[in-house]
């Protein structure tokens, strides 16, 4: 039954000499054949995949691959190519000369190789498929017009893509270091650059450096308050700048101010305590030197007025180009009936127009304020002077008592300000989102990589000759029965034809016997004959 039930290959080879073509191979005498061959094959296999796996080994320890990592960066501006400063962004400042010195000799590693590992370090934007899928879309709509004007359309479909995130490659190789030590080094460079960028995108430090390291003294009292009002001045534009940030009214945990409060309190310093001592020296003229004082009041109210001429050219220039500015056109397409209708609209640089328009005016209304204060104090001071040894100290002592009150503010500000940074507006601004690492599956995907060619090419190839092997050898065997079987028929047919001819030669001795039998019977009978007679 299981013979009935078998299937049957039929295979055809040529025999042109007696035209015997037809070979029958059996599925069942292939699976045989496949399972004889098995474990040579498998032994052949696990030797291809053993030398397979030797060879990417050697490669990985001879290549040594470059460490990878992968940063990001989030921040408002970083979509348009742009730092937090808005100057155009550079990813390699990551490896900048002072992080790489800074790790070098925590790591203690010698710090000649800074400019081997700086050379290689190297980024490669990661762009995203879906960034690549809308570009390919918007260049071929742009490229596939044909007519009309194609300003507009060319800057609504700006295909710029700026990348947010990075891949970090390290050819630690180059550098004469271990994998071990460049691992370290990689890691804290791009830890390192955390610290790196709040210091140079988040609290001024060079203000607060600059403000505290003038020495009032040595400045007579007038010049004293100018410099304090300056600095009051500048701190107070940095504080409001980052108000008008703080879109949520950030609290420091650390000083319990908003930037509010901060502003505030500049404000009550700079009118209260240093109006206070300037009233107090202007009504009694109180100076340290009445000459230099006189001559530098007339020094500033000059370069005031050139700055004041400055300023109003600018004003006008800036009002003339805003009246005459040629606003952008876009072209729409009226889906009713089909005509085309025309739009203006302000564009980014009409806005910054405007805006500049604003500063100009704003500082030259406080320029023209500054000469009539200067003028003012330069005719008080021209009168005779009423002021006192005892008036000197006082002035004096507000001095130290405002440094006191200034150098507060000060700290505020950084404390404020450093913790807003780190809380709200850097938060995700830089990360770290793969580290470079030194470990064994990162060595064995790296043999993995280098080999899973190779192996796959030969054991396909082992494969297929084990299969071939195996049908070739069926196909032999099967050949063999059938020419046995062939064989064994042409011998039964001669053993036949000996039968026959066995046959024959028992009738002809019995013909024999018969006639021999009958010769003698006859001499029998004629003697009878004889007798009777």
């Amino acid at each position: 039954m299981a013979k009935k039930q078998e299937r049957n290959l039929n295979v055809t080879i040529q025999n042109h000499a007696d035209n015997k073509d037809e070979v029958v191979v059996s599925l069942g005498g292939i699976f045989k054949k496949l399972k004889k061959y098995f474990l040579p094959w498998l032994i052949v296999s696990v030797m291809i995949a053993a030398m397979v796996t030797g060879l990417a080994t050697f490669k990985t320890f001879k290549e040594k691959p470059p460490l990878t990592a992968l940063i990001s960066f989030n921040y408002s501006g970083i979509e348009k190519g742009k730092d937090p400063s808005g100057r155009n962004f550079d990813v390699n400042m990551v490896k900048n000369s002072q992080v790489i010195a800074n790790v070098l000799t925590k790591d203690d590693i010698d710090i000649e190789k800074a400019s081997d590992i700086q050379q290689n370090i190297t980024f490669e934007g990661v762009i995203p498929q879906d960034a690549m899928d809308r570009i390919t879309v918007y260049k071929s709509i742009y490229e596939t017009a044909n007519s009309g004007n194609l300003a507009a359309a060319q800057a609504m479909l700006d295909v710029t893509f700026y990348p947010t995130q990075f891949k970090v490659y390290f050819d630690y190789a180059k550098c004469g270091i271990s994998k071990k030590d460049a691992v370290q080094v990689l890691n804290d460079i791009l830890e390192g650059f955390n610290d790196y960028f709040y210091e140079q995108y988040g609290y001024n430090r060079t203000l607060g450096t600059a403000v505290s390291s003038i020495d009032y003294s040595s400045y007579d009292y007038s010049e004293a308050v100018d410099l304090f009002r300056s600095t009051l001045s500048t701190l107070s534009k940095y504080v409001k700048g980052l108000a008008a940030n703080d879109t949520n009214q950030f609290r420091s945990i650390k000083t319990g101010l908003t930037f509010n409060d901060i502003s505030q309190s500049i404000n009550t310093v700079s009118n209260l305590d240093l109006d206070k001592i300037s009233s107090y020296i202007n009504i009694n003229n109180i100076t340290k030197d009445k000459e230099a004082t006189t001559a530098y009041y007339q020094y500033r109210i000059d370069a005031l007025n050139r700055e004041k001429d400055a300023l109003t050219e600018r004003l006008g220039n800036l009002t003339s180009t805003i009246e005459n500015y040629q606003k952008d056109n876009i072209l729409i397409m009226s889906t009713a009936d089909g005509t085309n209708q025309e739009l203006s609209t302000n564009s980014g640089e009409y806005d910054k127009l405007i805006e500049r328009k604003d500063s100009v005016a704003t500082e030259l209304a406080e320029t023209k304020q500054n000469i009539k204060y200067y003028t003012q104090r330069k005719e008080g001071l021209e009168k005779a002077s009423t002021s006192t040894p005892a008036m000197q100290e006082k002035v004096e002592a507000s001095f130290e008592d405002l440094k006191v009150k200034l150098e507060k503010l000060i700290a505020d500000t950084q404390d404020t300000s450093e913790e807003y940074f780190e809380v709200v507006e850097f938060a995700n601004a830089y990360n770290i989102l793969v580290p470079p690492v030194n470990s064994s599956t990162d060595f064995i995907k790296s043999i993995i990589h280098n080999g899973k060619l190779l192996l796959v090419v030969f054991e396909a190839l082992a494969f297929v000759v084990y299969i071939a092997v195996a049908f070739a050898a069926s196909v032999k065997e099967e050949s063999t029965k059938k020419v046995t079987a062939d064989g064994d028929d042409a011998d039964d047919d001669d053993d036949d034809d000996d039968d026959d001819d066995f046959f024959e030669d028992e009738e002809d001795d019995e013909d024999k016997e018969e006639e021999e039998k009958s010769e003698k019977k006859a001499p029998a009978q004629n003697k009878n004959k004889r007798r009777k007679k």
